[in-house]
């Protein structure tokens, strides 16, 4: 069996890089639609949300190099190019959405598409006794739930 340069099986490893850039692939595209909703949300929560796409934007932008860097980390290349992102991402892309409902519904809907992608990730990271890559997935979903959960109940008011 050959290892990776930290001991990881490297065909396991290659798997992971492949889910890992998937899910890099998903945070692009969810990161350019919270910069949108950003700077396109109006009405009477524009302050209210306008700051929470920034601060979500801001969350997503360190996960991205978190990601990039974990898919380097286990010998592999992160994808670069909105071309790559593009052709195999599935969150929701959200274009000219200025109502808060529609957004922030947006925002669920990719939240929801990318914890069902981490959870691939957790167990096949699981499976390849990688506890860096645990770690992180079980960091991401614990922190994107509360999300789910908190704009959920925005809905609900």
């Amino acid at each position: 069996m050959t290892k990776t340069i930290i001991g990881l099986d490297k065909l396991k490893s290659e798997k992971l890089v492949e889910e890992l850039n998937l899910l890099l692939a998903n945070f692009q595209l969810y990161y350019q639609n919270l910069r949108g909703l950003h700077w396109n949300i109006k009405g009477k929560n524009f302050f209210e949300l306008h700051a929470k796409f920034e601060e979500l934007y801001t969350d997503s932008q360190m996960k991205i190099d978190l990601l990039a860097e974990r898919v380097l980390t286990l010998q592999g290349e992160p994808l670069h190019t909105f071309e790559d992102y593009m052709k195999i991402g599935s969150v929701p892309i959200g274009k000219s959405i200025s109502k808060d409902e529609e957004a922030i519904t947006l925002v669920l809907n990719s939240l929801t598409e990318l914890l069902k992608i981490e959870r691939d990730i957790l167990e096949t990271s699981d499976d390849a006794n990688d506890e860096g890559t645990n770690s992180m997935m079980s960091d991401f979903i614990v922190e994107q739930e509360k999300t789910v959960w908190m704009l959920n109940a925005w809905l609900a008011g």
